[in-house]
């Protein structure tokens, strides 16, 4: 082997090889990863406490409007003294006292449902289902409420001009149940409408 030979042997041995290398490793965005995670954590607590919130509030104005809808009919139907001082001898505080039960009905049934869902956690419809029946209920039982209300109202003002007695003011203190139900419903209805704007549709 001649000289020239025997130092390109050696340069071979020596050096390390030239084939293709393996890609680094990648190594994981810890901190972005953790940051990720915290973001969505209290993201889903958020929208738990709002849900809770707005179920809480929902039942809390169902309830006010069953207590003034039950005052309403109580006040109205109590509201007999003889002669022309009974209610039942006017159709707009017969209305008036007609839809005070029926708001009493639907405000009672509302409200014993949602007690039972946050009670048991079982629901008795579906969400969809359930929000349409509480947003179209809500609006036609307060549309109901301020109707009635504002149909007896000229009639108790025309009264109160030729004699402000007891009966008058029975009469006026059973509006004025019926149109703080109208509020109560009113606002839930507002709720029933947040609520089914968040359902989904698929």
């Amino acid at each position: 082997m001649s000289e020239v030979e025997d130092r390109t042997a050696k340069q071979h041995v020596g050096s390390p090889p030239t084939g293709p290398t393996a890609p680094p490793l990648a190594v994981p965005d810890v901190e972005n990863q953790h940051t990720a995670t915290g973001f969505g954590v209290p993201e889903i607590l958020r929208r738990w406490k709002r849900e809770d919130f707005v179920k809480r509030g929902s039942l809390g104005l169902r309830a006010l409007a069953l207590l003034f809808s039950l005052l309403a009919f109580i006040i109205m139907a109590s509201n007999k003294h003889g002669d022309w001082e009974q209610f039942d001898k006017y159709e707009e505080y017969r209305y008036v006292l007609a839809i005070a039960i029926l708001s009493t009905l639907y405000a009672g049934g509302q409200a014993l449902r949602q007690v039972h869902e946050l009670w048991t956690g079982n629901r008795l419809f579906q969400d969809r289902h359930s929000a349409l029946l509480d947003f179209f209920g809500d609006q036609i039982m307060a549309y109901l409420l301020i109707s009635s209300a504002s149909a007896a109202v000229p009639l108790t003002n025309n009264m109160r001009k030729g004699a402000d007695n007891i009966f008058t003011d029975t009469s006026a203190a059973a509006i004025s149940m019926s149109f703080f139900a109208f509020f109560a419903l009113a606002l839930s209805a507002m709720i029933s409408g947040y609520k089914l704007s968040t359902q989904s549709y698929i």
